[in-house]
């Protein structure tokens, strides 16, 4: 356990952290963590894991988040040996052609934008090497580079309504919502490399969603659109939909 994802300790509060509560709230082994790597659940367990996930949702979004938090940075030298891949389908669709890729912003903002990787790299860049969390209980270290969602948010405007974002994935189908705050989290970026290298197919090239403080199932591959919504509309996602915590911080 690292201090970030430690609450303070207090008389009124007791210590508590996401992934503790995550286990508690599921009875310590119950089908709401089990694999969202991989795994549905199956239709009998989906009631109870909604139930679940909209407890650790409010936990997570109204108590334990804070955009002062930040995750644990690393040095390139730890970096693991290898970081688990997996394509979200088995017919993973490839860009044909990668330079006619652009990236939608769009929803409630003033200034909907398309840009290419190119505008993307030109933007300001965040580099950090840090811990991957993976559902399933795997962890590895990488190091991401990428634009920072918040200054694509700064060009695009948003309208004072926005409180959510859809992030879509060219796989047709797959898509994750996030509430604002987490989107405009400092370590919250798009990114375009990994390792010191071009980000590769395996892990969503040219463009994925990612952050420290999220879940790995919340981290979007193959991105080709973000949209600001308003309540009463909270994008769902593939697995939050079949019940997996909405919120999924780590």
């Amino acid at each position: 356990m690292t201090r970030s994802e430690q609450m303070p300790e207090t008389p009124e509060t007791p210590r508590i952290d996401r992934r503790s509560f995550f286990r508690l709230a599921a009875g310590a082994g119950t089908a709401s963590l089990a694999a969202a790597c991989g795994w549905d659940g199956g239709n009998a367990f989906r009631p109870l894991l909604l139930d679940i996930s909209r407890v650790n949702d409010w936990v997570g979004e109204k108590i334990l988040f804070s955009r002062n938090r930040l995750a644990p940075q690393y040095d390139p030298s730890e970096r693991s040996p290898r970081l688990p891949s997996y394509f979200i389908s088995r017919m993973m669709p490839m860009l044909q052609d990668p330079a006619a890729w652009r990236l939608q912003v769009q929803g409630l903002v003033r200034r909907p934008l398309l840009l290419s990787l190119d505008d993307l790299q030109r933007m300001p860049r965040t580099t950090y090497t840090v811990k991957h969390h993976c559902v399933e209980g795997w962890t590895a270290i990488a190091t991401w580079h990428g634009v920072p969602v918040s200054a694509v948010a700064e060009r695009c405007e948003p309208l004072p309504e926005a409180r959510y974002i859809r992030f879509d994935s060219f796989d047709s189908g797959y898509s994750n919502g996030w509430d604002l705050a987490s989107a405009m989290h400092p370590q919250t970026i798009l990114a375009y490399g990994m390792n010191d290298n071009p980000l590769p197919p395996a892990h969503g090239a040219p463009l994925r969603l990612y952050s420290p403080t999220k879940l790995g199932y919340k981290l979007t591959k193959y991105l080709v659109s973000m949209t600001f919504t308003a309540p009463p509309e909270r994008p769902g996602g593939y697995w939050e939909d079949q019940g997996y915590p909405w919120f999924a911080g780590v």
